[in-house]
């Protein structure tokens, strides 16, 4: 059954390109213009995932999440903000949030937020029997570090880089013991590894490439290329090839937005991309995949 989203936002053209872009990937998607009407919405139906604007009137994002963590806390919530100030998303955490877009929105990063977002709603509730068994001895050398840091101020970045260093990536289970141990709420934890580049949610690759979603890049054709990275290593974004060679991601912002369209691998970065240069730059890394690229793009120059 495909995922029911509630958008809520008083700009109906927010509304209607959230609807858009979301409806094209599968979900169930219906749109509120205000925080009210949003309640009775949600008092009436039941949804796994509610995106939401800050600013409006009557009744705004905060006491709207206020309400339905009160109410229905089992909901998944995204904040949709064109103002991300440090003080309102710090509140927002603190309630319980997943993650927040920053208007204006670029269709990859909706569709991308909003899959992690899920994502982490399913494993969240399965977080205490993690799918992966964790040897006893990773998981004590985790929890030494996070008491090592437990009463250090701005600590929860330096134990996630730990952590990914021990672990090899942070799925929800970890991130819960990690939240659990420095008195951190788990959607703070998660927020932080979903907002930065270089941590990652799933095992990844001899090498990683990473994607920006940007509105520089995206104006500039990285859509292309990422549908042709992704048809040519046969993954979608967050998986990993089925050699181990290649994973991929997409990132917001690589800030590197005169290079657009930009796509960065392990620590190289690549700009003015094409999906034929990209193609060319991946198998760099991986000398099989350039047979297997020129022998697509022959067939295609048949076709």
């Amino acid at each position: 059954m495909a995922a029911k989203i509630l958008v809520v936002d008083d700009e109906v053209i927010v509304i209607k390109s959230a609807e858009r872009v979301l409806r094209s990937e599968g979900y169930d998607v219906e749109g509120v213009l205000s925080g009210r009407e949003a309640m009775l919405k949600l008092e009436q139906n039941n949804y796994d995932l509610v995106l939401t604007d800050l600013k409006m009137p009557e009744v705004d994002g905060i006491t709207l999440i206020r309400w339905l963590r009160n109410v229905k806390p089992s909901i998944g919530i995204v904040i949709i903000t064109g103002y991300p100030s440090q003080e309102t998303i710090k509140e927002a955490l603190e309630l319980g949030i997943i993650d927040y877009v920053p208007k204006p929105f670029t269709p990859a990063v909706l569709s991308d937020v909003t899959k992690r977002a899920l994502e982490w709603g399913k494993g969240e509730a399965e977080a205490e029997k993690p799918k992966e068994e964790f040897p006893p001895a990773m998981l004590s050398e985790l929890d030494r570090v996070v008491k090592e840091h437990k009463d250090k101020p701005g600590s929860l970045i330096p134990v996630l880089q730990r952590a990914q260093e021990i672990v090899g990536y942070l799925p929800p289970f970890i991130q819960k013991r990690i939240g659990r141990g420095l008195n951190i709420s788990p959607a703070e934890v998660h927020s932080v590894v979903s907002f930065y580049s270089f941590f990652t949610m799933k095992p990844r690759g001899d090498h990683n490439i990473r994607v920006c979603l940007g509105t520089a890049c995206y104006v500039k054709g990285i859509e292309g290329v990422l549908d042709k990275i992704k048809g040519s290593l046969k993954i979608n974004i967050g998986d990993t090839t089925e050699n181990k060679k290649f994973s991929l991601e997409g990132v917001r912002c690589l800030g590197a937005c005169g290079l657009a369209p930009v796509m960065v691998v392990d620590q190289d970065t690549y700009g003015a991309m094409t999906p034929k240069k990209a193609l060319e730059v991946i198998g760099r890394y991986d000398s099989s995949f350039v047979g297997a690229a020129a022998k697509e793009e022959a067939e295609e120059t048949t076709e």
